[in-house]
C-alpha cells in the first residue's frame, strides 16, 4: 500500500486475491453456521456477490438474520466483512455474473429457476496484509516487541478497520 492509497482501497485490493470466502450466518440466538462460498463478484466499497439456490437453507437463515460475516484467508492475507444479505432473483444480473463452472449446481445454466445471487451489502471490514514486505515488516516489529515485552506496533498497510 502506497501512502497515497485508503484503507478502503488497499482492502479491496486485498479482496480481489481471493475467489472463495466463508459465509457466516446467525440461524438463531447463539448459533452460528459457516459454508464456503465462490465468490461471484467484488465491488470496491467491499459489497460481495454469491450463487446461490433458492432450496438452500442458507436463505432461511439470512431472512430470520440478514446480519452476516464474509471471511477470506490465505496463508498471509485475511479480512472479514460485515454486512447485510440481500437474495436477488434479477435476471440480469444473474446474465452478468453467470459463470459455466456453476453448471454443476444449476444444471438448467443461467435460466435455471433455482438459481439466485445472494449480494452481501458491506458495512464494515478489518483486514491483516502480511504479505511480501508488510510480512517481513510484521516479523521485524514481532521481534522487537518480544525484545522490548511488549505488542507489536502495526499499521495501515498491515492491519486496519475499514466503515464501508
Amino acid at each position: 500500500m502506497d501512502t497515497s492509497e485508503t484503507p478502503q482501497k488497499h482492502l479491496y485490493d486485498l479482496l480481489q486475491n481471493f475467489d472463495t470466502a466463508m459465509l457466516v450466518t446467525a440461524p438463531s440466538a447463539g448459533d452460528l453456521g459457516a459454508r464456503p462460498m465462490s465468490v461471484a463478484e467484488l465491488k470496491p466499497d467491499g459489497d460481495v456477490y454469491f450463487a446461490t439456490s433458492l432450496s438452500s437453507p442458507k436463505l432461511a437463515e439470512i431472512q430470520a438474520q440478514p446480519q452476516v460475516l464474509v471471511t477470506f484467508q490465505s496463508s498471509s492475507q485475511y479480512a472479514a466483512v460485515k454486512g447485510v444479505a440481500h437474495v436477488l432473483r434479477d435476471r440480469a444480473t444473474i446474465d452478468r455474473l453467470w459463470s459455466e463452472a456453476w453448471r454443476v449446481w444449476f444444471p438448467g445454466g443461467k435460466d435455471d429457476p433455482s438459481l439466485c445471487v445472494l449480494r452481501v451489502d458491506a458495512t464494515e471490514a478489518e483486514y491483516w496484509d502480511n504479505k511480501g514486505v508488510q510480512g517481513l515488516k510484521f516479523v521485524v516489529n514481532s521481534l522487537r516487541a518480544l525484545v522490548q515485552q511488549k505488542h507489536p506496533d502495526s499499521d495501515e498497510k498491515q492491519n486496519a478497520k475499514v466503515t464501508l
